[in-house]
């Protein structure tokens, strides 16, 4: 038997596309010459505020230095702003709903 409370949040979270900003900082694995990165994910969250504030606490967890973020909306305003989301976006946007979690889909480090 499911519990209703579990199904009722479960269906009001939503996956959000940011662009997450990092600088350096030791032990953050990027590359020796880079002097930070993008890293594009896909979070879960009942609002983007959301979204953005776990996905800043993991990369902090993780040893990056988040420095900025920028939010792309949920996959139906993408598609609405005409964006292409290809099927191995979409099912990377579904894993992060239904794991509840943070997924980065693509790290670009950043060099002088």
């Amino acid at each position: 038997m499911s519990d209703p409370k579990k199904a009722e949040k479960k269906s009001r979270q939503q996956v959000f596309t940011l662009l997450v900003q990092i600088g350096r900082k030791e032990g953050d694995g990027l590359p020796e010459k880079a002097t930070g990165a993008a890293l594009m994910c896909f979070a879960s969250g009942v609002d983007e505020a959301e979204a953005v504030r776990e996905t800043v606490a993991i990369l902090k967890q993780a040893d990056t230095n988040p420095l900025d973020v920028t939010g792309y909306g949920t996959l139906a305003e993408r598609e609405e702003e005409g964006h292409e989301i290809d099927d191995e976006e979409r099912a990377l946007m579904q894993r992060a709903l239904d794991e509840n979690s943070v997924i980065i889909a693509q790290m670009t480090p950043f060099f002088d």
